[in-house]
């Protein structure tokens, strides 16, 4: 019988792994400042990090800060960001959150998760994504597709998005958070993908994946 490991365990031995390859993970959404940066991880919804680093440097030329961006119209951002997809929905967030900054954050972007979340456009996983890759905060944005490796994993329930953040925070420590969550996303491309998964040579799923016998 294989010797069955607990998720405390494997989270450990999974986390060396990741280390091992991907020791400096890059944040994959091209910025200049936490302004640029939270723009981009707006438009990265539903949309690939590609797609969103080539339609964000003609709108950066343009405005770059809450204070160009404001007097841009609604159509003018949905016509520079429409391949992005949701781009009306989107540009309109844009827009009223650069407002936002200007009028209640004295032209800053918070560092708080509170005042994040009550931008347009800026749920949980976004207001993560900035605390982590502006402010270097401890944060741990739960994507769809680390929801679904951490299911895939057996290190979360796979409930919802919520309870794995949770189930990753409680396995982790938290000086890890803000490289792994990256190295999570990376593995998931290059070796764990959603679809035409090969689990027997996936270096994490062979031994931790839900065929393997751990608690």
């Amino acid at each position: 019988m294989p010797t069955r490991i607990n998720k405390q365990q494997a989270a450990t031995e999974i986390a060396v792994i990741l280390n091992r390859l991907y020791p400096d993970p890059p944040i994959p959404l091209d910025s200049s400042s936490p302004f640029t940066l939270l723009i981009a991880v707006l438009l990265s919804a539903q949309c690939t990090d590609v797609r969103v680093n080539l339609i964000t440097p003609r709108l950066f030329e343009i405005a770059s800060k809450p204070e160009s961006m404001m007097k841009l119209a609604v159509a003018e951002i949905e016509g520079i960001i429409r391949s992005c997809g949701l781009a009306p929905a989107k540009s309109k967030a844009i827009q009223g959150l650069s407002k936002i900054l200007v009028e209640r954050f004295d032209h800053q972007v918070p560092k708080t998760l509170e005042e994040l979340e009550t931008l347009p456009g800026d749920g949980h996983k976004t207001a993560q994504v900035v605390m982590a890759q502006a402010f270097g905060i401890p944060s741990f944005p739960v994507d769809t597709h680390i929801h679904r490796l951490a299911f895939r994993w057996k290190l979360s329930t796979g409930r919802n998005v919520v309870q794995t953040e949770k189930d990753l925070k409680r396995l982790f420590p938290v000086n890890s958070w803000n490289k792994l969550h990256l190295q999570i996303i990376y593995f998931g491309r290059e070796y764990c993908p959603a679809r035409g998964h090969h689990a027997k040579v996936c270096p994490i799923c062979s031994r931790y994946g839900r065929k393997s016998l751990f608690g």
